[in-house]
């Protein structure tokens, strides 16, 4: 069964920065393109990151382009998602998951709380 378990999240004042991590177990993550997703209070889930298995290449949401940057350690079977100039719309909880054909593959975690306010 896999496992994600998110972390990094916090409290942080608009412009401020924060690193998430996503451990991924039980299953092979190192042929995975993995993706970045959110969800604020009232709000369906988008992604915002995708990361794919080999290679790392990168594509992001036009609100976060610039300001997110999705990495990967496939040694570690951990995503990350660095983030900086962070806004109060970007107030959400983050999840990683698995992504094939555009759709998530594995039930998610408990995802990790991003609340931006001064």
């Amino acid at each position: 069964q896999v496992q994600l378990v998110e972390s990094g999240g916090g409290l942080v004042q608009p412009g401020g920065s924060l690193k998430l991590s996503c451990l991924v177990s039980g299953t092979a993550f190192n042929v995975r393109t993995m993706g970045w997703y959110r969800q604020a209070p009232g709000h369906e889930r988008e992604l915002v990151a995708t990361i794919t298995a080999i290679g790392g290449a990168t594509d992001y949401e036009d609100s976060v382009k610039g300001r997110f940057t999705a990495s990967r350690d496939n040694y570690k079977n951990t995503v990350y998602l660095e983030m900086s100039s962070l806004r109060p719309e970007d107030t959400a909880v983050y999840y990683c998951n698995g992504i094939f054909s555009g759709r998530s593959l594995w039930s998610w975690g408990q995802g990790t709380q991003v609340t931006v306010s001064s």
